[in-house]
């Protein structure tokens, strides 16, 4: 795990001192987890399995931030837990202000790769711009799962540093 972080085991651990310090201990056991592969989240809840995963790319060395996307997804859970629509409603946003949230948002920008990627494939939709990399040379015919259109394929062949006032001037002309 990166440096500035909790390991797992804390994480639990704050997730149960939270539980009972902000919520009554309403929340059901949830499994806290790091999920590396975050590039514009800082967190997210799946309520089956109960799973709250972070992005350890974007909280690294910033306590507080873990903290507040820690209790925003806590929130989620609370709300499901109670039988309430677990999204960014006002009940959500009253519990927010309650503990000093400022932003429903988990806005702590893009984070660059933990380690450089080894895949090969790039699948694109033309039509809402999704990306997916992949490994393994996909089979033929796949859509996407946003808007059923098909999915372009392209292989990456070879990766090399490309100077910006290079890249620049060659889109220019």
């Amino acid at each position: 795990m990166l440096p500035g972080l909790p390991d797992v085991a804390e994480l639990q651990l704050l997730f149960a001192q939270y539980n009972w310090m902000h919520f009554r201990g309403e929340i059901p056991t949830y499994r806290i987890a790091y999920n590396a592969r975050f590039s514009n989240c800082a967190g997210r809840i799946t309520y089956k399995p109960p799973l709250i995963e972070l992005s350890p790319k974007h909280l690294a060395g910033k306590a507080g931030e873990l903290r507040e996307t820690l209790l925003h997804e806590m929130i989620h859970a609370w709300l499901h837990a109670l039988g309430k629509s677990p999204g960014h409603t006002a009940t959500f946003k009253k519990k927010m202000q309650e503990l000093g949230l400022r932003s429903i948002y988990h806005d702590l920008g893009r984070a660059i790769p933990l380690n450089e990627s080894t895949k090969r494939y790039i699948l694109r939709c033309e039509k809402c711009t999704m990306e997916l990399l992949r490994k393994r040379k996909p089979p033929a015919n796949l859509v996407c799962a946003r808007c059923r259109k098909p999915l372009a394929v392209f292989e990456v062949v070879e990766m090399r540093p490309v100077e910006l006032t290079q890249a620049a001037s060659r889109t220019r002309r």
